[in-house]
């Protein structure tokens, strides 16, 4: 787009550009570019196998997303770094639940003692997110000298504009899962089409 601006300028301005390229290049014409001799270099074959390898790691990587059952959209799993960005507009609301497992005490995190608002936005439907700062709040309630620490996440999120939905299973302790490659099983899957 910048580039196809230029047709709005004056005739003057292209004249320009135009002698700006041909000084540039001038200075090349003394020289045969033809006698270059083709760059050789040592282990030619391995370099080779590397870029070749580099290379199909970065056609097949984006695809790993079929790999993973549900929609891809709500659960994110093989998102990133797939060429399937830009495609969704997820909203969320995501509250944390602490419960100390032997006396069943429990109180509510207020998101806002850690997060900023941008953070908080992101974290509300981003599984990896979510799971992240459940360990983080549970870790931080642990050094504070709570015991027996499980954290339960109540979330529901909107996906491409439908009715907003639970996101997350509430009975499942966040602090017993992983954040791995594996499929996250406290996700609730997503029973609609897109």
């Amino acid at each position: 787009m910048i580039v196809n601006s230029l047709i709005f300028f004056d005739s003057k301005v292209h004249n320009k550009i135009i002698a700006l390229i041909k000084k540039t290049i001038s200075p090349f014409k003394r020289y045969n570019l033809e006698k270059i001799e083709k760059y050789k270099y040592d282990n030619s074959k391995i370099i080779t196998s590397i870029i070749i390898s580099f290379l199909i790691i970065q056609l097949i990587f984006p695809f790993r997303f079929v790999l993973y059952p549900g929609t891809l959209f709500w659960n994110e799993e093989g998102y990133r770094f797939s060429w399937r960005v830009m495609l969704m507009e997820k909203m969320g609301y995501t509250s944390f639940k602490i419960v100390d497992r032997v006396s069943n005490k429990y109180f509510y995190v207020d998101n806002k003692d850690f997060l900023t608002p941008f953070q908080e936005k992101q974290m509300s439907f981003q599984p990896d997110f979510i799971i992240e700062y459940a360990h983080f709040l549970g870790n931080h309630f642990t050094l504070q000298g709570h015991k027996n620490i499980e954290v339960y996440a109540d979330s529901f999120v909107a996906l491409n504009g439908r009715r907003s939905k639970r996101f997350i299973d509430p009975n499942i302790n966040l602090m017993k899962e992983k954040r791995s490659l594996n499929h996250y099983s406290w996700i609730i899957p997503f029973k609609d089409e897109i």
